[in-house]
């Protein structure tokens, strides 16, 4: 490009200096695709949180604390369950000795 022929031939086919094209435009097309999109808008702070150090302690017991939960529940109502025929025979106790009351008063 820069070199200069000094043989008129030469001369007469060299080419004429090149003028740089304009590349802003080609510039900012690309700099506005590779602009990255937010791809989640909003930011879950549990998922960022760093996990307890016992978090896989606890996922390990948790299927045998759901098995102790059930048994739990089930004592639970058992218990209700004797309770309420307590009471209801205390119940039931107390009607009849109202009942003998009022029949040894006539």
């Amino acid at each position: 490009r820069n070199y200069e022929p000094e043989d008129e031939e030469l001369k007469k086919r060299k080419v004429p200096q090149a003028k740089p094209a304009s590349v802003e435009d080609t510039v900012k097309d690309q700099l506005e695709a590779a602009k990255p999109e937010p791809i989640i808008e909003e930011v879950d702070l549990a998922n960022l949180a760093p996990r307890k150090p016992d978090w896989d302690l606890k996922r390990d017991v948790a299927k045998k604390l759901e098995k102790l939960e059930k048994r739990t529940q089930r004592a639970i109502a058992e218990l209700i369950r004797e309770r309420l025929k307590g009471q209801e025979e205390e119940l039931a106790s107390a009607v009849e000795s109202a009942k003998q009351e009022g029949s040894d008063s006539d």
